[in-house]
């Protein structure tokens, strides 16, 4: 039987982010305030990358992801030196994050508790459920990176603060 937490904590987590970028335009999703290096656009990329990458890993199968993203949006990118045209469009990584969402929920309620708990060789005090709780924990940290851009965008063109 798959874990229902674990299955709710992803639909929760993933519904905030997607809930956090509605609304924003693409200018917007661009925009890096003076002394940070990552966009609403970038963190929005790097969920999608990291969730991915390391419940993938964690489950024992293979990574999807347009080509080019792991690259865009890694913990080893470097998003100050890519170039505008070459960024994709926020409502893409928005689909991509709703497709996402459906094929690991999918594929998380065939996981039994066995297979959860089973102990990942190069991390050996962490299970596979423990990663996969980890990759949705790095998102939930990046969809408030998001909605504090969302925040800080606000008060620069002079708005109240709004709320997604």
């Amino acid at each position: 039987m798959s874990d229902q937490t674990l299955l709710t904590l992803l639909d929760e987590i993933r519904g905030k982010t997607l809930a956090v970028l509605e609304g924003v335009n693409e200018e917007e999703s661009r925009w890096v305030p003076s002394g940070l290096q990552n966009s609403i656009r970038w963190h929005a990329g790097h969920c999608y990358i990291v969730v991915e990458w390391l419940c993938a890993d964690a489950v024992g199968i293979e990574p999807v992801a347009p080509d080019g993203w792991f690259e865009l949006f890694s913990w080893e990118s470097r998003p100050q030196t890519v170039q505008a045209d070459c960024w994709p469009a926020l409502a893409l990584i928005a689909e991509q994050l709703i497709s996402q969402r459906e094929r690991l929920l999918f594929t998380f309620s065939r996981l039994t508790e066995a297979q959860l708990d089973v102990a990942l060789p190069a991390r050996r005090h962490q299970s596979v459920r423990r990663e996969i709780v980890h990759a949705l924990h790095d998102e939930a940290c990046h969809c408030g990176e998001i909605w504090l851009l969302r925040k800080l965008l606000t008060r620069r063109s002079g708005g109240g603060t709004r709320r997604s």
